[in-house]
């Protein structure tokens, strides 16, 4: 991987900042790194969709989006942001998972962390256990850079 790489994870409770907030954290802590990079996003509501549709319209980056099982099965928000976006999605992984549940969702997390050479998560401020401090966790055992943003 020579080229960069970043899994972008976060908190799916988003609904206590405005949207222009979550623009100004994007262009702050995504912006910096993404020029020239490829991005693999979650499929899911919250940080995950935000995100991509920040991605998708502000930067060059290439993306990917990731999901545990298909993109059917991913919450109407989701699949209304994979749809807007579509046409700058480089890639969208269907994992297949039997079924959604927590482990299905982190197997997602590290197949992303697994191809990737940094991890940026965006954390719910005060909360220590949740999928993405389980990534950010992963990266950092895996040895790779991670850059934590709480919200």
């Amino acid at each position: 991987m020579s080229k960069r790489s970043i899994t972008v994870s976060g908190t799916r409770s988003v609904g206590h900042r405005s949207l222009t907030e979550y623009a100004a954290l994007f262009g702050e802590y995504l912006g910096p790194f993404v020029e020239g990079a490829h991005c693999y996003v979650g499929g899911a509501k919250g940080i995950d969709s935000l995100a991509l549709l920040w991605l998708a319209r502000a930067t060059e980056a290439g993306l990917t989006v990731v999901v545990p099982g298909t993109v059917d099965q991913q919450p109407e928000e989701a699949r209304q942001a994979i749809a807007r976006v579509r046409d700058r999605v480089t890639e969208v992984v269907q994992l297949r998972a039997s079924e959604l549940n927590a482990a299905s969702y982190h197997a997602r997390n590290q197949w992303m962390v697994d191809h990737s050479t940094m991890t940026i998560g965006f954390p719910r401020a005060g909360q220590r256990r949740s999928g993405t401090w389980q990534t950010l966790t992963y990266a950092h055992d895996a040895g790779k850079p991670c850059l934590i943003v709480p919200v």
